[in-house]
Formats: C-alpha cells, sequence, structure tokens
C-alpha cells in the first residue's frame, strides 16, 4: 500500500466511525446549539484527533525508526540496517536506503584501505630515510667527536664527552622513532615479539607499569591482521598515557571461537572523559579492514579493571577503560589488501 492510500485509509477509519456514530447515537443537534450539545461534539472532535493522531503515529512508524536511523548511521560501524516487511513506498524506501548503506560502507571500507596503505608506505619510507640518512649521518658524528675527545685535554675533552652523550641520546631517540614507523620486528619475529618490543619501549618511556597476557598457542594470522592489532595496541597505548590519566595498563592477546581478541585496558578515567577523535577513528578504521570489531568500553571489575590495587570508586577514579579489538582468524575483508603487503607496509 503506497503512503498516500496508507494515510486516506486512516483518516477514513475515523472518519467513519465519528459518521457512523452521528447516525445511530441518540444525540441531536438544536437551533441555537445548547451548551451540553455543545460538549459533546467537541469531546467528538477531541476524540477523532487522538484517534487519527494515535493511527498515524502507527502508520508512520517506519518513516521515524528510518529518520533515527539517518541521524544517527556510522560507517564505522557497519551494520546498521532496519527490517524490511510487506510491500509500498515505505517499504520500499526502507529497501532502498539499506542499499545505499551497503554501498556507503563499501566505499568506504575501500577508500580507507587506500588512505591507511598510503599512509604505511609513507612511514616506512620517512623510517628509511631516518635510518639510513639521519642515522648514518648521526653515527659518523659520534665517531668523529670520540676522535675528537681522545685527542683533547682535558676541560675541552670533557665538553666533547657531554656532546657525544647528547648526540648518543639523539640518535636513540631517532631509533625509536623509526621503531614507531615501521615496526621491523613484526616482520622478523611476529606478532609477540613486537607488541613484547612495543609495551617495553612504552613502560621505559611513559613510567606507566604495563602488564603483558599472551596466549602461548596463537594461531597464525595473515600479515595484515597483524599490523592492524600492532597499529591499534600502539594507538590504544598512546591514548592511555596522553589522555586516560592511567598508572597501569594491561595488554592481553587472546584467542577462541575463531577469532584473536586484543584487550588494552587501563586503570584511569574512564570512557566517559574520551572523545571520538582521530585516533579511535583510525582504529575503527584499521579495524574495518580485516574484518574485525573494535569496541571501547568502561574496564570491567571495581574501580580498574587490571588490579584493584590501582585505584577504586571509593578514592574518586572511575574505571578506567578497555579497548577491544576482535579479528577474525579468517578473516572476511571488506577491501582487499595485496597480495604481498610487506612490501608496501
Amino acid at each position: 500500500m503506497s503512503l498516500f492510500w496508507r494515510i486516506f485509509g486512516l483518516n477514513a477509519v475515523v472518519l467513519g466511525t465519528a459518521t457512523a456514530l452521528l447516525l445511530w447515537a441518540p444525540v441531536t443537534v438544536s437551533v441555537p446549539v445548547v451548551l451540553t450539545e455543545a460538549v459533546i461534539l467537541v469531546g467528538g472532535l477531541v476524540v477523532m484527533l487522538v484517534a487519527n493522531a494515535a493511527l498515524l503515529r502507527w502508520g508512520l512508524a517506519p518513516l521515524d525508526r528510518l529518520t533515527r536511523l539517518m541521524t544517527t548511521v556510522d560507517l564505522l560501524r557497519p551494520g546498521q540496517r532496519l527490517p524490511v516487511d510487506g510491500g509500498g513506498e515505505v517499504t520500499e524506501l526502507i529497501r532502498t536506503f539499506n542499499a545505499m548503506l551497503d554501498r556507503l560502507e563499501h566505499e568506504r571500507a575501500t577508500s580507507s584501505a587506500r588512505v591507511l596503505l598510503a599512509q604505511e608506505a609513507e612511514r616506512r619510507r620517512i623510517a628509511q630515510e631516518l635510518h639510513d640518512e639521519v642515522g648514518q649521518s648521526m653515527t659518523a658524528v659520534l665517531l668523529a667527536l670520540k676522535r675528537a675527545a681522545d685527542q683533547a685535554e682535558a676541560p675541552l675533552r670533557d665538553e666533547l664527552h657531554q656532546v657525544q652523550e647528547i648526540t648518543r641520546e639523539s640518535l636513540d631517540e631517532v631509533r625509536r622513532l623509526v621503531r614507531r614507523l615501521r615496526p621491523g620486528v613484526l616482520d622478523d619475529l611476529g606478532l609477540v615479539s613486537a607488541l613484547t618490543s612495543l609495551t617495553s619501549d612504552f613502560a621505559t618511556h611513559t613510567g606507566l607499569k604495563v602488564v603483558r597476557r599472551f596466549d602461548a598457542d596463537l594461531p597464525a594470522l595473515d600479515p595484515e591482521t597483524e599490523l592492524v592489532l600492532y597499529r591499534v595496541a600502539q594507538e590504544g597505548l598512546t591514548n592511555a598515557a596522553r589522555h586516560a590519566d592511567a598508572a597501569r595498563v594491561e595488554v592481553a592477546l587472546t584467542h577462541g571461537d575463531g577469532a584473536v581478541v586484543l584487550d588494552i585496558t587501563d586503570d584511569g578515567r574512564g570512557i566517559k572523559a574520551a572523545c571520538e577523535g582521530a585516533g579511535i577513528r583510525g582504529m575503527r578504521e584499521r579495524a574495518l579492514l580485516i574484518g574485525g570489531a573494535l569496541d571501547i568500553t568502561d574496564a570491567p571489575g571495581t574501580g580498574t579493571g587490571v588490579g584493584s590495587d590501582s585505584g577504586s570508586d571509593s578514592g574518586g577514579r572511575s574505571p578506567g577503560t578497555r579497548v577491544r579489538l576482535t579479528a577474525p582468524v579468517t578473516p572476511s575483508v571488506a577491501a582487499p589488501l595485496p597480495s604481498n603487503p610487506r612490501k608496501h607496509l
């Protein structure tokens, strides 16, 4: 039934009922109108309006649901659809909207894949230049400073040693940036070793306590899945250090039910203090590349999700935040990556 005939039928039901009541009810209208008759007519009008409003709300309920979905749909959370029942213009509109969401989600996933691949390629290029150009130049400077310090007199030798230490620290910082830009250990030793190195480096530079919990019998993963898990862990740790005001972070990698689950749980201010910025949206886009699901919620437990000694509700702390990425072991990727992503990433 079309929308026009749906509304016409609802109004016809109301008006027909009112007409039947006037025909068979023992009610007459005098001239001039008596007060009691006027009250009866006004009451009947109110009843008709209320009945008409209720029937119209029921008849147009599918359009209300469609409007709410239009205002809240997020392409980074795929699968939001309305049920399609019956026929008519409203049903066809809902079916068309669902098809449009299918196309938009596919196009979003494809474009996000291109962007992220370009980002990874640029990260690799910058890391290579830092390693080959800046790193080698600073190493040459260190050697020159060492030779100059060995030949210099005592006062100048001390100053040269100080400059040498500053240069060595700068070289270590460059190497750390290279590791963040291009996780070479991920290609060489695998995901667990890469996460171990990442968390160790994170704990050293932030002073936060990091607890690792990795299953010993993790299944083999595709290279792109490993890279996504690593990048999400990297971004989750960065958010915990910058925004969560946390003292302790737990990184867990488990598997079950055909999926690998990465959890980054802190004991900070909780999800209420967080917002969907570029970092979180980037994690959601990466999760879509491997057909995974990213959930950001309050950490389970009382006071904290990683240990009862880090804070409690009575101490004024929130439950903390948990970032969970569920990645299928054999993912059905919406936007396929290159056949050999290691050459590109």
